[in-house]
């Protein structure tokens, strides 16, 4: 009661703006994070006169702190209720318009300002004490939330869009699991091949008798052999050869030679060496 009643009729004579549908969003959206359930914020609403329809109650369910007690009110999750807020980070450093942030996520100017803010606070406490956060990680989380978000929301084409883009992500994780497993299992094939050539040139090198081994390397002077051409080279057949017709002895241009005609050669190969040491 005013007691002078110029007072009176100077207040009377005050200008009265209706509240604009912005600031009364921007009310809901304060009163739904204090609210402790539905029925919470449907007292809370209809207390300060705002409005409590159910699209503005499903708009604002998300923004709860807690659905506990209300069978009808799908369980939210941390994510769940961080999910507008990491969805106009994304969209800021995308490079999005403020506006078409703020009509996205129903957050004001000065709200996404402040996380901004803080995330950016938090960038720069990581790299001051050595340990900056992961991109990928981050990102992921980001991704994460925005579907659970989109998931649970009203409206059946975003929830058949969450469907779709997380039925994408499934797709190519496998898909990136199993050109890992091929590029590995090519890396290892790869290996085996270069190994197996390498002993394939080892063994040619044995048998040609070029290939240093510690039991050639020490071995001693070569004793006379016999037999009918084992264990000789190509090159050490033909020598035979040559020696066995310029001595009279009859040999063939292929096959086996006589045991003969190499105990033959290696007399007359050994003589000389015995002579000479």
């Amino acid at each position: 009661m005013f007691g002078d009643w110029q007072e009176a009729l100077q207040a009377e004579g005050l200008p009265l703006n209706p509240t604009s549908t912005e600031q009364e969003a921007a009310a809901a959206r304060v009163t739904a994070r204090h609210a402790d359930s539905k029925e919470d914020l449907v007292l809370l609403l209809e207390a300060i006169g705002l409005p409590g329809d159910d699209d503005t109650l499903t708009a604002l369910l998300p923004l709860v702190n807690s659905s506990e007690g209300d069978p009808d009110m799908p369980e939210q999750t941390p994510q769940t209720s961080n999910a507008f807020e990491a969805m106009a980070l994304s969209m800021h450093y995308a490079d999005h318009p403020m506006a078409e942030i703020t009509e996205a996520t129903g957050l004001s100017e000065d709200e996404i300002n402040a996380l901004v803010n803080a995330q950016e606070r938090q960038f720069d406490a990581d790299e001051t004490t050595g340990t900056p956060a992961s991109t990928e990680e981050t990102a992921a989380d980001s991704v994460e939330q925005l579907l659970a978000w989109a998931e649970t929301h009203p409206t059946a084409s975003i929830r058949n869009k969450a469907a779709r883009v997380r039925s994408d992500l499934s797709e190519l994780t496998a898909r990136r699991a199993t050109e890992d497993a091929q590029r590995e299992a090519e890396e290892r094939v790869a290996k085996l091949k270069a190994e197996l050539e390498k002993a394939q040139e080892d063994l040619r090198a044995v048998k040609a008798g070029t290939h240093p081994t510690p039991a050639t390397a020490t071995a001693a002077p070569t004793p006379i052999r016999s037999g009918l051409g084992s264990g000789r080279t190509r090159e050490e057949l033909a020598r035979i050869r040559a020696w066995a017709r310029e001595n009279g002895h009859p040999v063939a241009d292929a096959g086996m030679i006589r045991k003969s005609v190499l105990e033959a050669y290696d007399a007359a190969h050994q003589a000389p060496a015995a002579k000479a040491s």
